[in-house]
């Protein structure tokens, strides 16, 4: 497997308040990990910025507007109760849109097999019109739609098993016949939404809700019993992982208690069913995860299953 990891330095300069979770030291314990010996293999470059015209695929021109107009120039300002903008966020939040987009072309192009795109902040909790938990563009969700606009994929997915509800994915393709999206979350927890009963106009959203405490078995068997089977029975043409780890125990925002070990289990199903109608393709995009050693030991087995082991 050739696997590549694409980041960017000015994602570390999206600052947040003292004490908040979704802080730069998040990535500097990314790079810490994937600079060790056996991720020697790695293909590796910088998320180039992004462009207007991407977002534009999945967010209201009108939101897309007014966010860059309140973008500050010093200081930082909030834009809900958890959200908040400094000078450097723009930039980063556009190097993450860039990044989903570049690592698609990579793997539709068959440069590379698979890609891992370490960027914050996080996505999936952006709606159409609306920032919010941290987030600003979904760019999984954007990676999904460039690559249906610029390769013609009939069929895409999105696999997120961050342990929050990716309520902006849901609400971005809740209408959208092309495109599956599967979750695995805890509940209740935020967002709120996520309920097994919430399948879209036409049937291809898939959640599969998780208790506080449920831990590795029930994980692995709303994979193998729900998503899985919804998958395969789709045939995506690519697969998109909302890469969150923020369910492993350590994790200070919620109480899912996953492993380690269960994001390398999850990662080589899903990409099992990549290798059965994708031809292999697989991006993957940074969520959640705030503890910092549960961080890199999640990344690190994410990433080892990328790369085929």
């Amino acid at each position: 497997m050739t696997t590549l990891v694409l980041t960017h330095p000015a994602c570390l300069d999206h600052l947040t308040p003292p004490g908040h979770p979704e802080r730069p030291d998040r990535l500097r314990a990314i790079d810490q990990v994937l600079v060790e010996d056996r991720f020697d293999r790695l293909g590796r470059g910088e998320a180039p910025e992004g462009v207007l015209d991407s977002v534009t695929l999945c967010h209201n021109e009108h939101y897309i507007s007014e966010l860059r107009h309140i973008a500050p120039t010093r200081g930082l300002i909030h834009v809900d109760a958890d959200t908040s903008m400094s000078p450097g966020t723009w930039e980063a939040v556009m190097r993450g849109v860039g990044g989903a987009a570049a690592a698609t072309d990579a793997v539709m192009s068959g440069t590379h097999d698979n890609a891992f795109v370490a960027v914050r902040p996080p996505g999936h909790h952006a709606e159409t019109n609306k920032p919010m938990g941290f987030c600003f563009f979904d760019n999984a969700a954007i990676a999904a739609r460039h690559a249906q606009r610029k390769y013609g994929i009939a069929r895409a997915a999105v696999v997120d098993f961050d342990v929050h509800h990716g309520n902006g994915t849901q609400d971005i393709f809740w209408s959208d016949p092309t495109v599956m999206y599967c979750s695995t979350h805890q509940m209740p927890l935020f967002p709120g939404t996520g309920a097994r009963g919430e399948r879209g106009e036409h049937d291809t959203i898939v959640n599969a809700p998780l208790a506080s405490e449920d831990g590795s078995v029930k994980f692995r068997a709303a994979f193998e019993n729900l998503i899985l089977p919804q998958l395969r029975k789709f045939r995506p043409e690519l697969i998109i992982i909302s890469a969150g780890f923020d369910a492993h125990f350590r994790d200070p925002l919620a109480s899912l208690n996953l492993k380690a070990e269960d994001f390398g289990w999850v990662t080589r199903q899903v990409m099992d069913v990549a290798g059965a109608s994708a031809g292999g393709r697989v991006v993957s995009v940074l969520e959640g995860g705030y503890d910092l050693q549960g961080l890199k030991e999640s990344v690190a087995a994410h990433v080892t299953a990328l790369m085929g082991g």
